[in-house]
């Protein structure tokens, strides 16, 4: 069975040139580039033109970006780092409902030892008002953490504007990009912020890499300490394939972004265009307007979407839900709840996310295939509740 994978918001598949690229650093090209050596000095080489292509694809400088683990560790980096560098303004951070959890659990541990943390609240969409956090900004606020977009859903915030705001305030503007980068055109100095989160395997590059853009001037106290790498702001041996790898599978992305990001929201919008006609009481999730291209988080009212993912799962087709299971029952998503939307609706929210490799042909077999999975499932489930309770 070939197997149709639209679950690219979850991770994506190295690109043959991604992985060409790290094979040298994997075979000969081995030294630790801290050593003085050639075969040392030969591989910073390498990490610093990967630098160098990965700010050129953001818009900023070499010296502005930092490699890091992953985008959970960028996140973490961020955030704590930024509020711990600027302790004398004061001890206030402030973040978004429907943040991913590395932004989310920052924030719950940023409270716990004392910081004063504001969880602002998002309409419909998924968005949040800019005078809401225009209200919610006071002198000794450090911090603002908006995401550029949500994972879950695919609403894309105006960062621009929200960014400016906590700027009037003094307050320095971190977003987490890491859906947005290489998917839409990410410009760090067009944007106005101060630090920016992106992770490879989002992008088609490896997993375990992410870099951290952080604005020249802006102060970060490390989390990892050890040697003297990445400036001082992450110690530990550098992950040389893999920051070769998101620096190759980086720049080709946002090369390909005009041709392939319009490519790939039609895609998405003949998708979602003949679900919603073809299954009654079926609703896209988030803006229609301001989203990710790939993204399409749809709810099919009346089901349950574990049941649509397992079902679609046996055809051969790979997508997510919208919905978290939590200590053995599952518990509606943080973001579909955020957005308003009640729990047996959440509960039937799946996520479909399309990626480079995505064809007319595998959305057309996904649409071949959904209406009749989705109608017997509802059948299943009206069926269980119509049989009469026998008590015993």
């Amino acid at each position: 069975m070939t197997r149709i994978y639209l679950d690219n918001a979850a991770t994506t598949a190295v690109r043959p040139e991604a992985l060409d690229a790290m094979l040298p650093f994997l075979r000969q090209s081995y030294a630790n580039p801290s050593s003085p050596h050639s075969s040392g000095q030969a591989v910073r080489r390498a990490i610093d033109q990967a630098r160098e292509q990965t700010a050129a694809a953001l818009g900023a400088k070499p010296a502005e970006i930092v490699f890091t683990g992953g985008g959970s560790e960028a996140d973490n980096l961020a955030i704590f780092g930024i509020m711990d560098a600027r302790a004398e303004k004061g001890r206030g951070f402030i973040t978004c409902a429907i943040e991913h959890h590395a932004v989310l659990h920052a924030a719950d541990a940023l409270r716990r030892r004392g910081d004063d943390v504001t969880v602002l609240p998002v309409d419909a969409e998924g968005k949040v008002d800019p005078q809401t956090l225009r209200d919610a900004l006071d002198d000794k606020t450090v911090l603002v953490s908006i995401m550029h977009a949500n994972n879950e859903v695919g609403t894309i915030q105006d960062v621009r504007e929200l960014a400016s705001i906590a700027h009037e305030r003094g307050a320095l503007f971190h977003t987490d990009a890491i859906q947005t980068a290489g998917h839409v055109k990410v410009d760090v100095s067009d944007l106005g912020i101060d630090a920016l989160s992106l992770s490879a395997h989002k992008f088609e590059g490896p997993k375990g890499v992410g870099a951290l853009y952080v604005k020249r001037g802006t102060r970060v106290r490390p989390r990892v300490v050890g040697g003297g790498q990445e400036f001082g702001k992450r110690a530990g041996t550098e992950n040389v394939a893999g920051i070769v790898a998101l620096a190759t599978a980086f720049e080709l992305a946002v090369r390909e972004i005009d041709v392939e990001a319009p490519r790939i929201a039609a895609l998405r919008d003949r998708f979602v265009d003949a679900i919603c006609g073809k299954i009654d009481e079926t609703a896209l999730n988030g803006s229609r307007g301001t989203r990710l291209p790939n993204n399409a988080s749809i709810r099919f009212d009346g089901t349950d979407a574990s049941g649509v993912m397992i079902a679609l799962d046996l055809a051969g087709v790979e997508v997510s839900t919208g919905s978290a299971c939590t200590s053995g029952s599952l518990e509606p998503s943080h973001v579909l709840t955020a957005i308003g939307l009640p729990a047996e609706k959440a509960r039937g929210t799946v996520r479909f996310s399309l990626g480079r490799t995505s064809t007319d042909a595998e959305i057309d077999a996904v649409i071949g295939v959904l209406p009749a999975i989705v109608e017997k499932l509802r059948g299943v489930a009206a069926s269980t509740f119509a049989q009469p309770l026998t008590v015993r």
